[in-house]
């Protein structure tokens, strides 16, 4: 316990005295602090950081375990995509595209919407829900058949507080329509009251696209608006967004743009708001090699929905179990969910073996919760933050430090405020999803409101997020 002690207490003092390395420019004077309230904040941009040395932002990679899903009833296939995963209440429920092609490369039956329900996310049940018939029977978990809209009908359950009853669920589909005499592309809007039984709600909602993809829509519960994002082409595959205010009528549509990126092809683009976060938008979009047709997931970031942050390795590679390695059999699903009894891990989904063997088959991969970036320190290094304020009286963190993490306070001028320094801080040697930062000055409560920083002197430690509570 001694020899522990003093260690602490060495890793302590040399990360203590790490000088500072501003890599971005000073705040300009009169900048208003970033409010940042009691919302959690995590490291996939450097929209909070102001200054690092020896830390970086290092991306995570998910983690494969079971297969959950094989797409091998008659109705379904080796070309089942367009997987949509969500929690509602208590189940699971699973939405994708059942197709098959044979040796020949042609359709061997027409395009249908299967729907699966689970109780943990992991074993997934097929109901027989006697909807629509397949050669004969109902006995299917069939819930749409209507023309090419099968192809990539996607549901969403709709959060929006004053949601009518019978549009509890809502979807987007491939449809056509009649623009100035010419028949064109089109997406359509559809509800639902119970996610299963499915109606038209009205044709031609969104007409500016390529469409032949997973093109979904979702309530975004911090901007008070429907948000939707789908294929187009500009020259490459390329991705699309507009916001409404009642699911028919989208406006501020406009292609995607990016910080600082490379033009790639990009589509299937799974994004949604991160529940944990849910100002922060995360999405695994598709990027397609056209020399190869393989295809990978990679992960990206936005604080408005327009502009991403991407990242360039692919997410899931390629050489992950197993069958990925051709166009078709590496896509990421729509959806990141928090099984049942487990407050760590976030759950997500990835295909394999598209083109081959009796139907894709659709694999678990899990995140550490928030887990999608850190900020990184492999040796001694320091990170701080930019001018913002706060509500509550604790700081929490999600943070794995094998060394030693310690916390300042700091005001605006860039000094230590008193009993809140590096050494007034408990040494934090953690592994701990909300960690408590403790120093001498005790709680923060007489510092919420007031423009503040924060220094993070790191040794060996991943810092994922952080947040101000009560």
């Amino acid at each position: 316990m001694i020899m522990v002690t003093c260690l602490r207490r060495f890793l302590a003092v040399v990360v203590l005295f790490v000088p500072i390395t501003v890599v971005r420019a000073d705040e300009p004077a009169g900048t208003k602090p970033i409010d940042i309230g009691s919302r959690r904040e995590l490291f996939v941009d450097d929209f909070l950081v102001k200054s690092m040395q020896g830390v970086s932002l290092k991306l995570h990679k998910p983690v494969p375990r079971d297969v959950v899903l094989v797409c091998d009833a008659p109705w379904e296939g080796n070309e089942s995509n367009y997987y949509t995963f969500f929690r509602d209440e208590d189940r699971f429920r699973v939405y994708y595209r059942g197709l098959h092609y044979g040796e020949d490369k042609t359709a061997a039956h027409p395009q249908v919407t299967c729907y699966r329900e689970s109780k943990d996310g992991i074993t997934w049940t097929r109901p027989k829900l006697g909807l629509f018939e397949y050669n004969g029977s109902r006995d299917n978990n069939i819930i749409w058949t209507a023309g090419y809209a099968a192809h990539n009908f996607t549901p969403f359950q709709d959060l929006k507080p004053d949601c009518a009853s019978d549009a509890r669920f809502k979807a987007l589909g491939f449809g056509t329509t009649i623009i100035d005499g010419k028949q064109k592309d089109c997406l359509n809007a559809y509800k639902s009251s119970d996610g299963v039984r499915w109606a038209l709600q009205k044709e031609g909602v969104i007409t500016a696209g390529t469409f032949d993809s997973q093109n979904l829509a979702f309530w975004d519960a911090v901007r008070n608006e429907y948000r939707s994002y789908w294929r187009i082409d500009d020259g490459m595959r390329a991705i699309r967004t507009g916001t409404s205010k009642d699911f028919f009528n989208w406006e501020n549509q406009a292609n995607l743009e990016y910080v600082d990126s490379p033009r790639e092809h990009l589509y299937t683009n799974a994004v949604s708001p991160y529940f944990r976060a849910p100002h922060l938008f995360i999405a695994f979009p598709t990027r397609f090699d056209e020399k190869t047709e393989q295809v990978e997931p990679i992960f990206m970031t936005s604080r408005d929905g327009f502009l991403f942050r991407r990242w360039s390795d692919a997410l899931i590679p390629i050489t992950a179990p197993k069958d990925r390695d051709r166009n078709r059999s590496n896509y990421m699903t729509w959806g990141v969910v928090q099984l049942p009894g487990d407050d760590r891990e976030l759950s997500v989904y990835a295909t394999e073996a598209g083109n081959v063997g009796p139907g894709t088959r659709v694999r678990r991969f899990v995140f550490r919760i928030d887990g999608f970036v850190s900020a990184h320190a492999d040796a001694a290094g320091t990170m701080t933050t930019k001018t913002f304020t706060f509500t509550g009286s604790q700081l929490s963190l999600n943070v794995v430090s094998k060394g030693v993490t310690l916390v300042e306070l700091q005001g605006t001028d860039g000094q230590a405020l008193p009993r809140f320094t590096l050494a007034d801080c408990t040494p934090i040697t953690a592994d701990a999803i909300e960690h408590i930062v403790e120093w001498k000055g005790g709680d923060l409560a007489a510092h919420a409101g007031k423009p503040v920083r924060l220094r993070f002197a790191m040794t060996d430690a991943d810092l994922y997020s952080f947040r101000f509570r009560d």
